[in-house]
């Protein structure tokens, strides 16, 4: 989704809308940042949704108040402006509508996808061992009579949340779009407003059969974070993709994260003496409670304005990340489905260590041959693509 196509790269019918340059532009390298941080959310993901996996004392849910939720939705904001925010004046609106139609469809496939693969999971194994009633919410674990409401996204069983999320993000993306070009700041205002409303009176949600409260992630409130991102494309610009490096920023982001680390670091679970400043309750997620917002948003600015940062994703782990990263929907589904699996496995079998290796060692190797078999899928693509506009010319 971050890719910057070039003219020699458009979808087929598309004619970009500005006239050939008399003077040549210097290529844009591409920034390999924005991938590498959504491959390392897409994978901390993974171990989170495992609660016996002993890895997640290791990801950012133990080590500030937000975690990889955050910063996928932020980087969704972000690279959606990078891919249809360019997309509109560059092939049209006709064909950015389309494509942005043909990707929610890609998630409604894949949210729906997952469920099934979960009932069919879940079901299968009760057959042989009884397996605990909050492994699936019970309206959806004893049958399908009720499966029309996952049709609907009216009913989001846990886990299985943030797509829906998504979608609805994606689809307003349009109306985001226009006010943004209008005004940037009136956009992020009033996005900022209604976020605000929404943390005032936390019932202000969408509805969802499985839980009184509604959406997990209240779109709400979580468009606010998907409208920075875009904001955040649109600066990084001018920069050419970095954010401005402010020195007392970055002291200010970094002393906040160090705040944060203290307030949300699991002391008890480690075996140590409890060091919280304040000893905050933890923030609440749905609503994208402010502490989590600063948190993200430090998070975001130090790596995308530091030089380091950028050096690392150019190394070869750093590309394996970044690999990750570009192919972000098919990991994220086929790592939820290997979580179901996990999650079976530990309760069944146990937590020990053996297991613990197995299952990361095992799943992250999977997760890896899922990007690498899905990227030499669209190398081939690109290449029969070049092949038939040459043989065109």
């Amino acid at each position: 989704m971050t890719v910057i196509p070039s003219s020699a790269t458009l979808p087929a019918g598309a004619q970009p809308t500005t006239a050939t340059p008399s003077v040549a532009r210097p290529a844009r390298t591409r920034d390999h940042r924005i991938d590498a941080l959504r491959g390392i959310a897409l994978l901390m993901m993974f171990v989170d949704h495992m609660p016996q996996n002993l890895l997640n004392r290791l990801t950012l849910r133990n080590l500030g108040f937000a975690d990889a939720a955050e910063i996928f939705v932020l980087l969704a904001g972000y690279a959606s402006w990078l891919a249809y925010g360019r997309g509109f004046p560059r092939y049209g609106t006709r064909e950015t509508l389309t494509r942005l139609a043909k990707r929610c469809v890609k998630l409604y496939v894949s949210q729906t996808l997952m469920i099934m693969a979960f009932i069919a999971i879940i079901l299968t194994w009760r057959q042989f061992t009884p397996v605990p009633v909050d492994f699936l919410e019970p309206e959806l674990a004893h049958g399908i009579s009720s499966f029309w409401r996952v049709f609907l996204l009216n009913a989001l069983p846990s886990n299985l949340n943030i797509l829906p999320l998504y979608m609805v993000l994606l689809a307003a993306f349009p109306l985001m779009y226009v006010v943004l070009k209008f005004n940037r700041w009136l956009a992020l205002g009033l996005s900022a407003a209604l976020w605000l409303l929404i943390n005032i009176d936390p019932d202000v949600n969408f509805p969802n059969w499985l839980d009184p409260d509604g959406w997990y992630f209240d779109p709400l409130a979580w468009q606010f974070l998907f409208m920075i991102g875009a904001f955040g494309a649109i600066e990084a610009e001018k920069y050419n993709g970095n954010l401005p490096a402010f020195p007392w920023l970055k002291v200010a982001c970094g002393l906040y994260l160090v705040f944060s680390l203290f307030e949300a670091f699991p002391w008890t679970q480690w075996g140590l003496p409890v060091i919280r400043p304040l000893a905050l309750p933890s923030p609440d997620k749905s609503t994208l409670a402010p502490l989590r917002l600063l948190d993200v948003l430090a998070i975001f600015y130090l790596v995308q304005s530091s030089p380091l940062a950028k050096r690392f994703s150019e190394t070869r782990f750093g590309q394996a990340l970044a690999l990750c990263g570009r192919h972000s929907l098919e990991v994220f589904t086929v790592g939820t489905v290997l979580d179901l699996i996990g999650r079976l496995i530990f309760t069944t079998f146990g937590e020990g260590w053996l297991f613990q290796v197995v299952i990361n060692c095992a799943g992250l190797a999977i997760l890896y041959g899922v990007t690498v078999v899905y990227e030499r899928k669209r190398n081939r693509a690109r290449a029969q693509a070049a092949a038939h506009r040459k043989a065109a010319a």
